[in-house]
């Protein structure tokens, strides 16, 4: 198992498949240019590489607020399906937490849709607390 950055092109279009578990939404053909930009604004894409295979993926960002300080984000977090309950994920937030330190960030946080069950005992687990509401409106 190895985790990685995904900085270049090829990279980022490897992980297409598995963040489109979760953000089903998303286009192969607009995912490497929609990363791109989201990079410039300081966002990431970590990836777990097993056999060839990306099998979990991180995207996160670095960022400062009056409620945090500073903090990493965690835009999104999933691990193929069929790599599941298999450590991946766990492996890979073990790395975003180190990678957190390493730049000087008090917390990481991460939203999580209401619906995903799964995700919520893995955070638990994790000994993760849930320590707000976040809301939003379609304008």
């Amino acid at each position: 198992m190895e985790i990685k950055v995904a900085n270049a092109d090829s990279l980022i279009a490897a992980c297409f498949d598995v963040i489109s578990e979760l953000r089903p939404h998303l286009l192969r053909e607009e995912f490497v240019t929609q990363v791109r930009q989201q990079q410039s604004q300081g966002y990431a894409l970590a990836f777990v590489f097993v056999e060839g295979a990306v099998v979990a993926v991180a995207g996160y960002r670095i960022s400062t607020s009056l409620s945090w300080g500073k903090f990493l984000y965690v835009d999104d977090l999933v691990s193929a399906e069929s790599a599941r309950s298999k450590g991946y994920g766990e492996a890979l937030l073990d790395w975003l937490k180190v990678e957190a330190k390493q730049q000087g960030c008090q917390q990481l946080h991460l939203d999580s849709g209401v619906q995903r069950f799964a995700a919520h005992r893995f955070y638990l687990k994790q000994r993760m607390d849930i320590t707000c509401h976040h809301f939003a409106v379609d304008i």
